[in-house]
Parts: C-alpha cells; structure tokens; sequence
C-alpha cells in the first residue's frame, strides 16, 4: 500500500475524541529510551510490566522491531487506530522516534501517528520534520509557566551539552515549549498539553499554564494527578482527590478544552484506553523484542547494479554488489553499499538476494531473469530493467516517467544490447 494515498482518519483518536476512547485503541512504541530532562516525579523503570504509570515500559525496541509489531498486534487488536511514541524517555532526544514514524508510515499508512514529548526538543525544525513525516498529533507536557516554580518540578534539563537547574532551567524549558507549540499550531497539528498535577508544588498554578497554552492555540489541556513513584524525588506527595481534579478541570476548562479520561498510560501502553497490555500483546512486544528485526520495505529506497557506481548497466545475475540510495527533499542520496551473495547456489542465492534487498522498493539492473524476479517479488521487491546514468535511472524510478529515459538515448541513454528502447521490467525480447 502506497502512503501517499491512504489519509488516515483524524477522528479515531481515542485520546483526543472520547466519543472514540471505547472504539479504537492506540499502541505505544517503546523506541526513545533517552531523556533531557530530570522530572522530581519520574523514576523511569524498564522491567516492571504491572505497573501503570507514564516513562515505564517492559522492553525498549528498535525502529525495525517497532514496525514488526505494529504490523503483528493489528493482527491480534484490528482496533488500534493510532501509533503512539511518548518514551520511555523523550522523543525529540532520540532519532530512533524519527525513524520508526517513517517506517511505521510506510508499512501501516492508514495508522495515525502521535508523539508526546516534554517540548525541551521542540524546535522548529523538529516540529516540521514531524510535520513532513505525517504526525498528526502532539501532546506537549507543560507543568508550570512561571520559571521558579519548574525549578522544583525538575532537578536538571539538558540542552546539548548543556545542563541547567532550578529557575534558569524553567526558563529555557519554557522558551522551548512556545516555540514548540507555536511551530505546531502554525504547521496545522492537532496540540493537547498535559498538566501533572503535584499537591503544594504546581496545584495551585494549573488555571495559569492553561490560560497560557490557550493563548498559544493548543486545543486541548489534560490535567493529570501526580502518579507519585517510588524512588522518585517527589515519592512523598499524594495524589490529588478526584474532586480536588474535578475543581482544577473545571477552573481551567474556562479557557482550553478539557480531556477527562485520560489512562495515563505506560510506555508500551496497546488496546483500548483503561484496559491493561493484554497477555497475547504483551507477549507479542516480547517476542518482536528478542529477536532480530525483519528489514522493513523503505518506499523511498532504490537498490542498483553497477560496474563502476555510475551507470545502471549490470546483469543482476552478475552484479557482486549493489549500491542503495534513498529519496530525500534533495535528490537520491548514496546511503550504502552491500555486498552481493556469493556466486552459485541456484535459488538460495535468489532467495539470499531478496532477503538482502527486502527492505529496499525496487532495484535497477541492466537486465534480470525469472528465477531473481520471483524471488525479490515475495519480498515486495519490483525489479527495473534499464540503462543509462544512475541519477536519470533512479528518476526514472521514482516518478515512473520513463520518457526520462527514452529522452536520453544518445550513450547509454535507454537502450540495451539489441538497440531497444524499453521500459523496465518489459525486458527486450
């Protein structure tokens, strides 16, 4: 399935749509284990699967092995319409978040796509690469607006290689935060903020961060109690009485939407809202998490065969490497080089071959036999016979304007051995 033609359904967002929150579930991916702040409430555990709170999860994947069980627990749950990342740490401080929205785009297109972050990473240009990667939704925690109270909440946050504490830190969190929030609005993204709530610590503030988010353009605000953790900083406060949250949502639903029935969910958090990881689901996360991740299929990805790294003029039978470029805002880009399979071995090495190139869209050979092009077909691979400069070939490709090609016989232009001009995979018979 192509993403660029499936457009997810933006209400089936069981968070941000409580009409939804029965109806279709969300799964967290436990992909960004690193954090750039130090909450005084967070004390982060990765092993603890009965426990339910925000920043735990029972296993951390890879991109790759996220995008496997993306695709293995919409075979168990078919209600899950959203793919989340909200940790175990921050999202914007780990690339991994990056890449798993990608493939996660490519292999479930019709899956929303939603991050949580803290917003100390929030720049501009993060919130655009959300943006362009297809995210639709954004939760930004804001605990305070005024900086001498997010010197209590937080022991340190770290900006790059520098770290700052007390009033100095609330201050640069803050300026990130709007700068954050501000990108998003303006880029069009659906902005929920959440509120931990902490007795004698921010309470008393909770009207003050909503007025300012409001003014920012977030639609929605979440007021969240302390889930007060053990080992943590602020293992000793209570958590707030539910009229206590009654009181603040109300106060502060005079100036930004309030969401209600928040889960507060873990990590690794899959199903429907208010009910725990089932056992199947939670062994499928163990399973996807031990062994070893499956290529995923990059739509973007071109594999070539080559002699000397400049013209699409190899025989795949006889190409003993392949160059792989991918598709970027600027052009193909060279990411890799890969070793062919060794010479011989009949099908197993077709077999070998596709499983090499299995996480690439198609390759661009000079020519390919029938044996190849089965095998590389399991694996979703197209095979693109063709000839000419690599640039004009992966063009080509990539817009299916083969005219590209034909404009271009003069050389190696579009022709093979017998002076044909084809499209790929018509061959020259």
């Amino acid at each position: 399935m192509d993403a660029q033609l499936t457009t997810p359904d933006l209400s089936k967002h069981p968070c941000f749509n409580p009409a939804m929150a029965g109806k279709f579930g969300r799964i967290h991916l436990p992909v960004a284990p690193k954090c750039n702040v130090q909450c005084n409430f967070c004390h982060r555990k990765y092993d603890c699967s009965n426990e339910s709170r925000p920043g735990v999860t029972s296993r951390v994947l890879t991109p790759e092995q996220a995008a496997e069980y993306v695709l293995e627990a919409l075979k168990i749950e078919s209600r899950l319409s959203v793919v989340g990342i909200a940790g175990p740490g921050d999202p914007m401080a780990n690339e991994e978040t990056f890449e798993a929205l990608r493939l996660i785009k490519d292999v479930a297109p019709e899956m929303l796509l939603c991050v949580s972050t803290n917003g100390l990473g929030l720049t501009y240009e993060k919130a655009r690469m959300l943006t362009d990667i297809g995210v639709s939704h954004v939760t930004v925690t804001v605990n305070a607006v005024d900086p001498d109270i997010s010197g209590q909440i937080y022991a340190w946050i770290r900006d790059g290689k520098k770290t700052y504490r007390g009033a100095e830190a609330g201050r640069v969190l803050l300026a990130r935060q709007e700068e954050g929030i501000r990108a998003l609005v303006e880029m069009g993204m659906t902005v929920k903020t959440n509120t931990v709530t902490m007795p004698g610590v921010n309470d008393h503030h909770v009207v003050e961060v909503a007025k300012w988010v409001a003014s920012l353009g977030a639609n929605v605000h979440n007021c969240i109690p302390i889930t007060p953790a053990p080992g943590s900083n602020f293992a000793h406060l209570e958590e707030p009485s539910p009229m206590r949250m009654m009181e603040l949502r109300a106060l502060a639903g005079r100036h930004i939407k309030q969401m209600t029935h928040c889960s507060r969910c873990r990590a690794d958090a899959v199903g429907l809202l208010g009910e725990g990881n089932s056992d199947e689901l939670a062994g499928c996360l163990d399973a996807c998490a031990t062994k070893a991740p499956k290529k995923v299929r990059d739509k973007n990805r071109f594999a070539v065969a080559t002699q000397e790294g400049v013209l699409v003029n190899q025989h795949l039978g006889v190409a003993d490497r392949f160059l792989v470029y991918t598709h970027t805002d600027n052009g193909f880009e060279l990411l890799e080089e890969r070793p062919a399979p060794e010479f011989g071995g009949g099908n197993e090495r077709w077999r070998d071959l596709s499983e090499l190139l299995s996480d690439c869209r198609a390759v661009l050979t000079a020519a390919a036999g029938k044996a190849p092009r089965e095998a590389l077909s399991t694996m979703g691979v197209e095979v693109f016979e063709m000839e000419g400069m690599i640039d004009d070939c992966l063009e080509a490709a990539w817009t299916g304007d083969w005219a590209i090609l034909k404009a271009r016989r003069n050389g190696m232009g579009g022709e093979c051995g017998c002076g044909k001009v084809r499209e790929p995979g018509t061959g020259c018979g």
